[in-house]
């Protein structure tokens, strides 16, 4: 038998962290680096179209980029009664993870958010720790030359969609809220105030998706001598020996093999980051005990405090001059950010996307959805392996809405979508308002297959013509939901509304949670080390003691950033 493979550092997960880790940390000539991504390769100038395109929803429904047989319990109400059914939840398994099939919205979060994290025992995590960061990682294509708040020479480009770029639906949406009181601004990344904004999006200036699979990965990057990347390799589980984690067994085309490394990175988000911990023993001592595997270090934290931003939209079927017009064109033109007024919540702490666009098929292409979601959500969910065998897909369970205070919010959310929509001023550019889930008829329908294509492209021109139809095929896919006006005007009806068909944003985080050594549900320390253990890091949206008022691309890829530092301080000793 041969003797395994030998690194310096082993970065498990090529995702947005993933893929920042390697690059950055193979700068280091003397450091051999390797990257093991459990999906496919994803090469600078070989792009598939739909995860190169504008329009990102082909990329994130496309089941070669995703996890398959993943799926979660989304919500559960005050009284913390179990959903009632399961859902496919969509997570990349692809070199650039997250990056390379998500929503491509660029932005940061609040100042207050990282003051949170500092509250909780990350110190490190101020915000003036981390926007060098955030300015490292950009090329702001619009405000680069604000110093201050920008950068000009990063890896990822970032612009802002132009309100002359703004379809009908948009431009008209954005025209109601402005009624209500909301005032344009320009910048989402600038000074933290709620407002109307143009999307700010990692596109490039050709208007193509900027993933850290082919930015922080470049050509020249991958040649490095000493940066080793695998794909479509799975890591199995981790070797722990008297306190040292010495390496981890992979398995690719069906060939196992044992990799020995000085220094383990798990960057396999939120959700696969403490499903590999607990299957290498690194967990809740009785969940692992119960499964049949060895506790190596008894951490209760893994695992526990899955967070994600608690969403529902509120959708309309456009008249002809309000839609969208090019399939390819990126539909999450306009966010209104705005403030719950709850009491003890913070400014911002509630978001709204405006999308001229519900699906990449003819029939989504004639639907707009304001899509709302709690920016700042007090859910906790869990996070645990069902078996210790890899090839089974973990236990998630997101208790949505089991903190009443992001059900009221939510609510509030759900009142401001459909009075928006309802209004006069609109009475032109919709045909048809109904309440919209991402149910399972509609799951099934925008997955990216032939049979989805035509049966769209045959329905939809009836859909124009008939209201009768229309009625009939929207509320069809919305598995049985309750009339707008019903939901409106009926609390506890709308409740139950929010209980079984809230959705998440794809933005899992929080299940091995940095934080003080002392702390007993902290999983690693603010460098991202894992409590207990040597040779053992963490670096993704599973770090985050709180979530952040942001799509979490970019906040994950700051941290990579700054715990890449940290990596290479610590190795050149």
């Amino acid at each position: 038998m041969s003797a395994p493979s030998f690194y310096d550092v082993a970065i498990l997960g090529g995702g947005s962290a993933g893929c920042v880790l390697a690059s950055r940390l193979s700068e280091k000539a003397g450091l051999r680096v390797l990257l093991v991504e459990a999906g496919r390769n994803l090469k600078p100038g070989e792009v598939p179209e739909d995860i190169a395109a504008r329009y990102p929803a082909r990329a994130q429904f496309n089941p070669n980029n995703v996890w398959p047989g993943l799926r979660v319990s989304m919500g559960r109400d005050g009284n913390n009664r179990a959903a009632a059914t399961v859902r496919p939840y969509e997570q990349a398994r692809i070199l650039g993870g997250g990056s390379a099939i998500n929503g491509i919205g660029g932005n940061r979060g609040s100042p207050d958010d990282y003051a949170e994290w500092v509250s909780t025992g990350a110190s490190s995590w101020s915000w003036e720790s981390v926007l060098p960061y955030f300015k490292k990682l950009e090329t702001d294509l619009d405000f680069g030359s604000d110093r201050e708040l920008h950068g000009d020479s990063g890896p990822i480009p970032v612009q802002r969609v132009r309100r002359s770029e703004f379809a009908g639906f948009i431009r008209d949406a954005a025209s109601e809220f402005r009624r209500l009181g909301y005032e344009e601004r320009d910048d989402q990344n600038g000074k933290w105030e709620t407002g109307l904004f143009g999307t700010a999006v990692n596109l490039d200036r050709d208007g193509k998706r900027a993933s850290t699979a082919t930015t922080y990965l470049s050509a020249a990057v991958r040649a490095r001598s000493n940066l080793e990347i695998r794909t479509d390799t799975r890591v199995n589980k981790l070797f722990v020996a008297n306190g040292t984690v010495e390496g981890f067994e992979i398995v690719a085309h069906g060939r196992v093999e044992r990799i020995v490394a000085n220094t383990v990175v798990v960057s396999a988000g939120a959700l696969h980051t403490p499903a590999l911990l607990q299957r290498s023993g690194i967990g809740p001592g009785e969940l692992l005990q119960s499964l049949g595997v060895t506790v190596r270090v008894d951490r209760r934290g893994v695992g526990r405090n899955l967070l994600e931003h608690p969403s529902i939209g509120v959708s309309a079927f456009l008249a002809p001059h309000a839609r969208l017009g090019d399939g390819g064109t990126y539909h999450l033109q306009g966010v209104l950010r705005w403030s719950s007024g709850l009491s003890n919540t913070p400014a911002g702490d509630m978001h709204t996307a405006i999308s001229a666009r519900s699906g990449w098929h003819a029939v989504g292409g004639r639907i707009g959805t304001l899509f709302s979601w709690v920016n700042k959500s007090y859910s906790r969910g869990e996070v645990a392996i069902a078996s210790s065998d890899p090839n089974v897909p973990p236990s998630v369970d997101f208790r949505l809405l089991s903190d009443k205070r992001d059900l009221e919010r939510l609510a509030d959310a759900f009142r401001l979508c459909g009075a928006a929509l309802t209004a006069p001023g609109m009475a032109q550019t919709v045909l048809e308002v109904f309440p919209s889930t991402y149910s399972e008829r509609v799951k099934k329908l925008l997955q990216l297959n032939l049979r989805n294509q035509v049966l769209t492209s045959l329905i939809a021109p009836i859909m124009d013509r008939s209201a009768l139809v229309r009625t009939g095929v929207l509320a069809m896919a919305q598995d049985g939901t309750s009339p707008l006006a019903a939901l409106m005007n009926d609390e506890e009806l709308l409740n139950r509304h929010l209980t079984k068909h809230v959705g998440g944003v794809w933005h899992p985080c929080g299940t091995c949670r940095m934080g003080a050594a002392t702390d007993p549900l902290a999983v690693t320390d603010t460098d991202g080390k894992v409590i207990g253990l040597e040779g053992l890091y963490v670096c993704d949206a599973s770090l985050m003691p709180t979530i952040p008022c942001a799509n979490l691309n970019f906040p994950v890829i700051m941290m990579a950033e700054k715990i890449s530092d940290v990596l290479k301080q610590k190795l050149a000793g």
